[in-house]
């Protein structure tokens, strides 16, 4: 059984009632002891009746207004401090009073909440930090270690390949050399790219024509293959800041991707829009989809599930996606297909400071 609610207005009012009241009733008792001095005592006895009613209400007030409100002003110290780990007692009571502490306690669940997403966040972005880290040492030491040997072994092969005859077994032998070499000099052409980023150059421009560019690259990598790519511009989408060559290299990743993941037939989306107030480039496609064991993980360097790739395309795509202040968003169902979504802002935060 919930217990009767009473505002606390009216609690605070109790007092001063109280107050008018004592003062009434002096003021008569000391009409009538003008005229009638044995009556002295009776308004003694009604002058400190009246005193202890004020007293009691004015303690009555401290206890059900000012403790809760000394409380809260404790609690709100403790949480400048940083302890978020704070309750206040009186959300228990039935009353405006009761609310303000239940709404109290609420907010700070929310702020731990949230300062728990936060570290959490800040712990990836320090995985993150160090992946890159190591990454460039790698970079910077194997890169000249690889490169100089494997153009010595490109040059042999190319030679012995000429000498070779027309109808020698060992040609082919030589073509999967060269498939190898090439698979490898990417490889370290990708690990630079990611190690050792160039900053953006941002520009004004239109994104359609990006897209449209990089589909085009694309749709050259199909000629041979029954897949389609189809493309959905938009016309009146204003103009956005990016660098158009990064841009590029983005898409083209994600839209060769969505062909290799395609097995047989099929079609690749690309959809150009804005959603939440960016601009969008949606990249979507019929192919095997991937698990969500796998989906976690597809931004990090170096994993990959395909069997010749480098496990750093995606890891490339995103870091300059961000660095456009955008961010890149998935959905795939197995057997079904994935997603990419491409968001990037229309001005860039630098942009748009400088504008003020």
């Amino acid at each position: 059984m919930s217990s009767v609610r009473v505002n606390w207005q009216l609690k605070a009012i109790l007092p001063v009632g109280f107050v008018l009241l004592a003062g009434l009733l002096l003021f008569i008792l000391a009409t009538v002891s003008l005229r009638d001095p044995d009556r002295h005592a009776v308004l003694i006895v009604a002058g400190a009746g009246a005193v202890a009613i004020c007293a009691v209400s004015m303690l009555m007030l401290a206890f059900l207004v000012q403790r809760p409100m000394v409380e809260l002003q404790e609690k709100i110290g403790l949480v400048s401090d940083g302890n978020l780990d704070v309750r206040v007692s009186f959300s228990r009571r039935n009353d405006e009073i009761g609310d303000l502490g239940r709404k109290f306690n609420y907010m700070m669940q929310q702020l731990r909440e949230s300062r728990e997403e936060i570290d959490r966040l800040h712990r990836t972005q320090m995985s993150r930090a160090e992946h890159l880290a190591t990454l460039g040492e790698m970079a910077t030491g194997l890169a000249h270690e690889i490169r100089n040997p494997l153009a010595g072994i490109a040059g042999v092969i190319e030679i012995v390949g000429r000498d070779l005859p027309s109808t020698s077994p060992a040609r082919a032998v030589i073509k999967d050399v060269r498939l190898e070499i090439a698979q490898i000099n990417r490889i370290v052409t990708d690990l630079l790219e990611t190690a050792r980023p160039h900053p953006p150059q941002i520009r004004l421009s239109n994104l359609n024509t990006t897209v449209e560019h990089a589909v085009m690259l694309a749709r050259q990598q199909v000629l041979s293959k029954p897949i389609k790519i189809e493309l959905h511009k938009a016309p009146d989408l204003p103009e956005v800041e990016h660098d158009s060559d990064q841009i590029h290299q983005v898409l083209l990743n994600l839209l060769l991707n969505a062909v290799q993941a395609v097995t047989g037939a099929g079609t690749v989306n690309v959809e150009i829009g804005s959603q939440d107030g960016f601009a969008s480039v949606a990249v979507s496609d019929t192919g095997r989809g991937i698990s969500s064991e796998h989906l976690s993980n597809i931004f990090r360097p170096f994993y990959t599930t395909k069997g010749n790739g480098t496990g750093l395309g995606l890891s490339l795509a995103r870091r300059i996606v961000e660095e456009h202040h955008g961010r890149i968003e998935v959905n795939s169902v197995v057997a079904k297909g994935s997603k990419f979504t491409v968001l990037l802002p229309f001005q860039t935060p630098s942009s748009q400071t400088a504008a003020f």
